[in-house]
């Protein structure tokens, strides 16, 4: 899926992309900090994108003075965009459970592109939160990887359909509505009538 593509783009590859055939490749990512550990003078990002996930690795050796003073006050769902080189990671750090696990990034350059508060969840599976809570905080819970899984199988199914009703000639006619009920809380408004005096 390269169509994103454009001189528009920030990034020149997605976080759940890269393999160990992209070592030595200099890449650019962007995405929302999903963890953050420091480990002594290296601080490690797992960056995550609807496509997955990265780890990335902040030396001070290889950024500026300020881009680390940065890293070291990264927060969960900061919106980042690192530069950086693609490399092996060694034989006993390998992630088997990440698609993404035999590489790493190795940030030559840091930008936050957006800050954020302290998220009400964990953006991630299996998370033991009311469904009131999530349904006020919506956009958050939409960026967790099994409701996003959820959307992409409607994208998919419908796309399908209409795909095949197009082969068979059919056309997509919409016809108005006043109001589209939504699961996520929003409030419906009664509509007056001005040919039916008195109705709604």
């Amino acid at each position: 899926m390269t169509d994103y593509l454009n001189e528009y783009c920030m990034h020149d590859c997605t976080c759940g992309q890269l393999r160990a055939a992209d070592v030595d490749r200099d890449v650019t990512l962007t995405g929302w900090v999903w963890h953050n550990r420091d480990h002594g003078g290296l601080i490690f990002v797992d960056l995550r994108d609807r496509e997955g996930y990265t780890q990335c690795v902040i030396d001070p050796d290889c950024v500026t003075a300020e881009e680390f003073s940065v890293a070291e006050h990264l927060g969960r769902e900061f919106v980042i965009k690192v530069a950086g080189t693609v490399r092996a990671r060694g034989a006993e750090s390998v992630n088997p459970q990440m698609l993404t696990g035999e590489i790493e990034v190795l940030v030559r350059s840091l930008e936050v592109l957006n800050t954020s508060v302290t998220p009400p969840f964990s953006i991630e599976d299996g998370i033991e939160t009311d469904e009131t809570t999530r349904m006020k905080w919506r956009y958050m819970d939409l960026r967790r990887p099994e409701m996003y899984a959820n959307l992409k199988l409607r994208h998919t199914v419908v796309t399908a359909m209409r795909a095949a009703l197009n082969e068979r000639g059919f056309l997509e006619v919409e016809t108005p509505i006043l109001a589209n009920s939504t699961p996520e809380g929003a409030r419906d408004y009664i509509v007056p009538s001005r040919p039916n005096p008195g109705k709604f």
